[in-house]
């Protein structure tokens, strides 16, 4: 079986059959070919541009040329019709005159398949002789030819050659001669006895087949194109938003020092306001430190409160005497040099500086 590696033109077609690469029931070519498909798989046609396609078929010991005809469309999907050609059984021409026989009257649309049939005088054509010689259809009665009912055709998917409806329908004859000498049949006369017709193919997928069918032909064509664009689009606005941030940012600047310097303004403004926050925790903050003092007097360094409450004291009462004020400030300082035992007392944010021992 040809899987299509050296070419799409076989595509499915026998290589070999039971070992032979002929048919050994014929004499020439084509007719002994077995360049054909058993029913699975075909040419594709959007690929190999060929309107004719070959299939086997074991009973007929025979290859049947069909040929393209239209496009259809079958449950949704794409498809070509192919029907048997007219004159695939006759009259005798380049492509099936080997299949004729020295011992019969050569008929259109009748063809002789006595060597696969043990020598029986057996024919095919088409049901109730459809496109066949009137003369065959006029011999008998009860026959109606209708092309819906009795003509073989194929409808294949252009793109993957599978077959998505088919049918052959063959009819089986028997030549009938007018024997003298016997005397059951002496009155006989000479024609085409139709026996039966039959019909093999399949009219519908499984789901399956057919959902994968449909994906692989209508789906991904036209989602494979919006999905491909898609990421292109997706893409090309990545990189131009990626351009226009490297733009802004620093890559063509006029100065490109001039973020670095903006980073560090930005960064001493932080540590500037960290900085005056804590000098004006420092500033307010109503602590002392005590240091050791060797005299017997000592100064005392109010605190920015106290200072503020003495200047408001003053604001306040400025009808009061002189004198009451300052024996207060001498009575509040006596207090606290007892208190600290002549210790010296300056704010927490002065150097702290120990005075030296000196007499008294």
């Amino acid at each position: 079986m040809h899987t299509g590696h050296t070419g799409m033109e076989k595509f499915g077609y026998f290589d070999k059959l039971n070992g032979l690469d002929h048919l050994p029931h014929w004499d020439g070519e084509p007719c002994r070919s077995i360049q054909a498909s058993e029913g699975s798989f075909f040419p594709p046609r959007d690929l190999t541009q060929k309107d004719v396609v070959y299939i086997y078929d074991k009973d007929l010991c025979r290859t049947l040329p069909l040929v393209y005809r239209e496009p259809v469309e079958k449950d949704g999907i794409s498809a070509d019709l192919y029907t048997l050609a007219k004159d695939a059984y006759g009259p005798p021409n380049e492509n099936n005159s080997c299949f004729d026989h020295d011992h019969y009257k050569k008929y259109y649309g009748l063809q002789n398949i006595s060597p696969c049939q043990y020598g029986a005088p057996v024919y095919i054509s088409n049901p109730h002789f459809y496109q066949s010689d009137p003369q065959l259809l006029d011999a008998v009665e009860g026959l109606q030819p209708d092309p819906e009912q009795h003509e073989t055709y194929f409808k294949i998917q252009p793109k993957l050659g599978v077959p998505l409806e088919g049918q052959v329908r063959v009819q089986l004859n028997l030549l009938v001669e007018k024997a003298p000498n016997v005397m059951a049949t002496k009155d006989f006369r000479d024609f085409v006895f139709p026996i039966m017709w039959l019909e093999e193919g399949v009219s519908e997928l499984t789901p399956p087949i057919r959902r994968w069918i449909y994906l692989a032909t209508v789906f991904a064509p036209t989602a494979l194109p919006i999905l491909s664009y898609g990421m292109i689009l997706t893409g090309a606005f990545a990189m131009i938003y990626v351009f226009v941030r490297a733009y802004k940012n620093f890559v063509f600047t006029d100065d490109p020092t001039t973020e670095l310097l903006e980073m560090g303004r930005r960064s001493l403004r932080r540590g500037s306001h960290l900085i005056s926050n804590g000098q004006h925790r420092i500033l307010h903050r109503d602590s002392y430190i005590l240091l050791k003092a060797n005299g017997g007097t000592a100064m005392v360094a109010p605190s920015a409160t106290d200072a503020a409450e003495a200047d408001n004291t003053v604001g306040t009462e400025s009808n009061s005497s002189s004198s009451s004020n300052n024996n207060n400030h001498l009575l509040h300082n006596h207090n606290l040099l007892h208190s600290h035992h002549h210790l010296y007392i300056q704010p927490k944010d002065q150097s702290l500086l120990a005075e030296e021992d000196s007499p008294a």
